[in-house]
């Protein structure tokens, strides 16, 4: 029962997480009469610098930032693909505790790269008949209505005749947030993450406590409470729960260690698990000089940590070609690294 407890709660802080950021993403873009989705749109450069940057950023934060720009229709296929390139999910904490001077350049290279192969894959996708999944349907700007928001009317008129979703919402945001504050889920010790987290809650409890009652009903009642973040719990459960169980019953780091030959292909492997936890070997193994970079840099590429379980709620077809294309990638860079000694 600890066990299924400890998964439920890691369950919980990545589908608040991903409330919380959808909900900004599309309020942002909303007030700003979607400026913020032309702004990305009108440049796959820009898209591809912004994504790859976000997801290089330590922690799954900026990947997930990155897969509700995607389903939002902000940035391409291509720009989604590199994301989950650069990323190296929580391991990058590990890797900066353990090795700090090779992990930012790792991190660098994997931004670098990961820009290069979203304009490799957005240029051959076509050819290979792939087209990006479709903005969401319920994505509208209603621009009078959004700069309506902030009104002294509607504040006044949205908590003398609150709504029982609005009140639903606000409370579950406010409970959300004390759980965080004190530790109940989420990252157990104040730092950057916690803070950000926090503040990320309240923010999101002033635009549901704010917003017009079209857009609380519409936008985050229908469109992100009941489209999305069931499947984004679900999956995000029984994927954790599954790691979890098969590394109880698998000694993974005893198996790669006697057999150093098919390492890197095992770290392949591996990085299509949507999980961070396993990933860790490889960075344990490397801290200890046990495999060679070529290692660590393939199962970086094809890891995403925790970043793309949003994805896989949306769509699981985009989730499997972004990780056929990534495992392809790594498989390519770590060969070609191994075969040069490095």
């Amino acid at each position: 029962m600890e066990a299924i407890w400890g998964v439920t709660k890691h369950a919980l802080t990545i589908t608040l997480f991903v409330a919380v950021m959808m909900l900004l993403v599309d309020y942002f873009n909303v007030v700003t009469r979607g400026r913020l989705t032309l702004s990305l749109r009108e440049s796959r450069w820009r898209q591809y610098v912004v994504a790859s940057f976000l997801a290089a950023t330590p922690g799954c934060l900026g990947a997930f930032m990155d897969v509700s720009f995607y389903v939002h229709g902000m940035i391409s296929f291509g720009a989604i693909v590199g994301a989950m390139v650069a990323t190296s999910g929580d391991e990058a904490f590990v890797m900066l505790a353990l090795f700090p001077d090779k992990a930012l350049v790792l991190f660098v290279g994997l931004f670098a790269l990961g820009i290069v192969f979203a304009w490799f894959v957005d240029w051959l996708a076509p050819k290979l008949g792939i087209q990006a999944c479709e903005e969401c349907q319920l994505q509208q700007v209603h621009p009078a209505r959004a700069f309506e928001a902030f009104s002294r009317e509607y504040l006044a008129e949205n908590f003398v005749r609150i709504s029982a979703v609005r009140a639903a919402l606000l409370a579950l945001d406010v409970l959300a947030l004390v759980a965080v504050l004190l530790g109940w889920i989420g990252p157990q010790v104040w730092n950057w993450k916690r803070v950000t987290f926090a503040a990320l809650l309240g923010i999101s409890a002033v635009i549901i406590g704010s917003a017009t009652e079209h857009y609380v009903q519409e936008h985050i009642w229908k469109h992100i409470a009941r489209k999305h973040l069931w499947r984004v719990f679900l999956w995000s459960f029984f994927a954790i729960l599954i790691v979890d169980v098969g590394l109880r019953m698998w000694n993974l780091e005893a198996f790669v260690e006697k057999h150093l030959m098919w390492v890197l292909l095992i770290a392949v492997l591996v990085g299509i698990v949507p999980e961070s936890g396993p990933h860790l070997v490889f960075v344990m193994l490397f801290a200890r000089g046990l495999v060679p970079l070529s290692v660590l840099v393939a199962s970086s590429i094809v890891q995403d940590g925790h970043g793309l379980l949003p994805l896989l709620s949306y769509s699981v077809k985009d989730s499997l070609r972004v990780k056929l294309f990534n495992l392809a990638l790594g498989l390519l860079v770590g060969a070609v690294m191994l075969a040069a000694g490095v």
